[in-house]
């Protein structure tokens, strides 16, 4: 079986690590996955690529289409001929996007219902990543939740002490990881700094996790006291399952799939967005940190079966299904 990985290459690295990932642990199962980068950025810059898209369809044999992101998909139906369309929605591409006052922006939010009128009409497949976004698509009969999977051989357990080191991180720090690119305004950092500054704790340093390479990431996830999250909205973010993975205490705010996928694990905590009971979160979070150290999270997803063969194989089956 021969797939055609659709996915947005905008990123420093190219194609980005979650896909790279996910195609990778397919290929080890059995289908051939080819990937086929899309350059450029909104509606119009996607279209360029749509010739580009209908020249290795008509050159190449393929026997499914697997695009990932709502723009990417558009490009697939655009282009394909006889060969099948799984989509994968990823979050604000269903949900829309956030300004920096938590608001939905105007833009996103015809995005989305464009979207969610594809999904319900044209795709052979489509995958969300919550259930928030399922229902969503008016289509159950062809949706179905499947979170992206995390490499445990690649995020786990680390000593602490020993990623500190080789980090050059101090040992008399409090270190909390921002999940994302702080200047991107759906994520919603300003919640995470007011939140911190009420702790009134001089030794606190915030790393926030953009343009770091995933040897590092991994070590970070393990020097680390704290994982910050205060997003306004997410799918299934591959950030928390990387640090449950690493067994890193967390704060969240009730996004995505967060709720479900950290679940009853202890020095994981789930907060509204006002900054004083974030805060709290934060502060029981290094208490636990402190006492216990590390959480039971790569249990808790080895018991979802959310490490990135379970889930290879999940997609695999709709490869064959369809």
């Amino acid at each position: 079986m021969r797939i055609l990985f659709l996915s947005s290459g905008n990123s420093d690295k190219g194609i980005s690590p979650i896909f790279l990932r996910q195609g990778e642990s397919i290929s080890k199962l059995g289908p051939e996955i080819v990937y086929f980068s899309i350059r450029g950025k909104g509606l119009k810059g996607y279209m360029k690529n749509m010739f580009a898209v209908r020249r290795s369809l008509k050159t190449s044999e393929y026997d499914v289409v697997h695009a990932h992101y709502g723009l990417t998909g558009i490009i697939a139906l655009l282009s394909v001929r006889k060969e099948k369309v799984v989509i994968s929605f990823m979050g604000d591409d269903i949900c829309g996007s956030n300004s920096s006052s938590g608001k939905v922006t105007v833009i996103s939010r015809y995005l989305s219902l464009l979207n969610s009128f594809l999904a319900g009409t044209f795709y052979d497949q489509c995958i969300v990543k919550s259930e928030e976004m399922f229902l969503k698509i008016k289509r159950p009969e062809k949706t179905v939740i499947i979170p992206n999977g995390v490499d445990l051989k690649c995020f786990r357990p680390l000593d602490k002490f020993s990623a500190r080191q080789e980090l050059e991180i101090s040992h008399d720090k409090k270190v909390l990881l921002f999940a994302s690119d702080p200047s991107r305004p759906e994520k919603n950092f300003d919640l995470a700094r007011k939140s911190i500054s009420l702790l009134e704790n001089n030794k606190i340093e915030i790393i926030p996790l953009v343009g770091i390479s995933q040897d590092k990431l991994v070590k970070l996830y393990n020097a680390a006291d704290v994982l910050l999250l205060s997003s306004f909205h997410e799918g299934s973010p591959n950030v928390i399952k990387e640090a449950m993975a690493c067994n890193c205490p967390i704060v969240s705010t009730k996004v995505g799939d967060v709720n479900w996928v950290m679940q009853d694990t202890e020095g994981c905590f789930i907060s509204s967005f006002d900054p004083k009971e974030y805060s709290e979160k934060i502060k029981a979070a290094l208490l636990f940190s402190k006492i216990k150290g590390r959480t039971q999270g790569r249990k808790r997803i080895l018991d979802l079966k959310l490490d990135s063969q379970s889930v290879a194989e999940k997609i695999i089956k709709i490869y064959h299904n369809i």
